[in-house]
């Protein structure tokens, strides 16, 4: 019966159990009000690293994107099942709470935030 048990319990102390709600642990690895991004609005300016601006209106399956420039370009959620991602052909943009990575084919990725 002992060599039975022993090795069960040498293998059920090897598996990772979840951390406790009262385990600092567990508090050192929950989430801060700083890592949930809100979502985004449904128009939104930023701010870009080349020292333009951009406007971006959430439709939820595609955005509008208003350009200092005045050009507007559709782009949508790609792949279709999700809210962060946006492109078509060679544009794309990437939505990660306040930072939108935009992607223009031929041209260096820009970083804009809101």
């Amino acid at each position: 019966m002992t060599l039975v048990l022993v090795p069960l319990l040498v293998a059920a102390a090897c598996v990772p159990q979840p951390p406790k709600a009262g385990n600092s642990v567990a508090g050192a690895l929950a989430p801060t009000a700083a890592d949930v991004s809100a979502p985004q609005p449904r128009i939104a300016t930023y701010n870009c690293a080349d020292g333009g601006k951009m406007t971006i209106e959430n439709l939820g399956t595609s955005v509008h994107v208003l350009s200092p420039d005045g050009t507007s370009e559709d782009l949508p959620a790609s792949p279709a099942n999700q809210s962060s991602r946006f492109g078509e052909a060679h544009d794309a943009i990437v939505i990660d709470g306040r930072d939108a990575l935009v992607m223009k084919g031929g041209a260096t990725p820009l970083t804009c935030t809101r």
